[in-house]
């Protein structure tokens, strides 16, 4: 499981000295079980991938947030983070592959309903859950569909 990948893996940076790796499996450990506590039931990989995926997310935010007020170090620091997370985050999907798949799904469409953004965002976005990020996934549905009602 993945979670006791993780737990190995902060042992292994504790013993070789590396603070900022175990600061964030530690913080990991704990996200995880707060999740687990949440859904009141055994964790899966599934859950765990969820929480990375949450804690990627907000690393990329405050990197955001600290480049736009001049302060590159934290935004380094949250960098480093974000990088050591991603080892435990699926590989995600590039642009082309989320337009080809993309496709797929709306050419088994029907008529009026590969039309619409929302319905096809409604179809797709479980399709790519995990897999890659929702913002490249509504970018290639917006880009296919031509809607104008998309965000």
């Amino acid at each position: 499981m993945l979670i006791d990948q993780i737990k190995t893996d902060m042992t292994r940076a504790l013993k070789a000295g590396e603070s900022l790796r175990v600061l964030t499996l530690r913080m990991l450990l704990s996200e995880i079980n707060y999740e687990q506590i949440r859904v009141q039931r055994e964790i899966t990989d599934a859950d765990v991938v969820g929480v990375v995926a949450r804690e990627i997310k907000k690393r990329r935010e405050a990197i955001e947030s600290y480049k736009a007020a001049a302060r590159t170090e934290q935004a380094d620091s949250e960098r480093v983070e974000m990088e050591i997370l991603q080892e435990y985050s699926p590989k995600m999907m590039s642009e082309a592959e989320v337009k080809t798949e993309v496709q797929k799904v709306i050419s088994g469409l029907g008529g009026e309903e590969k039309k619409n953004f929302g319905q096809v965002m409604r179809v797709v976005a479980p399709v790519f859950k995990g897999r890659a990020e929702g913002a490249v996934v509504a970018a290639a549905v917006k880009e296919l569909v031509g809607d104008h009602n998309a965000p």
